[in-house]
């Protein structure tokens, strides 16, 4: 087995629990790490062999458009979304934090992080 991460991608999205950060939108953040099987990847070099980064990618970017109320929830469907897309994940560990989020004080970020 081998770990694949991708961190820090970086999106303006439409998420919160106020209807004002659902218009407005907000800075977010997603790191993902996920288990899979490298090892045939490593031998042969070869794309095919391997989970496609890019796709993933992709992928949690698609979900980061869907608006949501809550930072569990987008974490969720980009897990769920993870697991019906590509078989050779093992486990999965997504973290989504919310910048400068409109708590009353100045807090870099907030942030959620499930596995599965």
């Amino acid at each position: 087995m081998g770990i694949v991460e991708i961190e820090g991608m970086h999106f303006y999205a439409y998420h919160g629990h106020f209807e004002a950060e659902r218009i407005v939108g907000n800075d977010f953040l997603v790191d993902v790490w996920l288990e899979t099987d490298c090892l045939k990847a490593a031998a042969s070099d070869n794309l095919d062999d391997a989970l496609n980064y890019q796709a993933v990618y992709d992928l949690i970017k698609k979900e980061m458009q869907v608006k949501s109320h809550l930072l569990e929830h987008i974490a969720g469907r980009i897990i769920d979304a993870l697991f019906n897309e590509f078989p050779s994940i093992q486990t999965a560990k997504i973290k989504v934090s919310k910048l400068n989020p409109p708590m009353g004080g100045q807090i870099k970020k907030t942030s959620v992080t499930l596995m599965r």
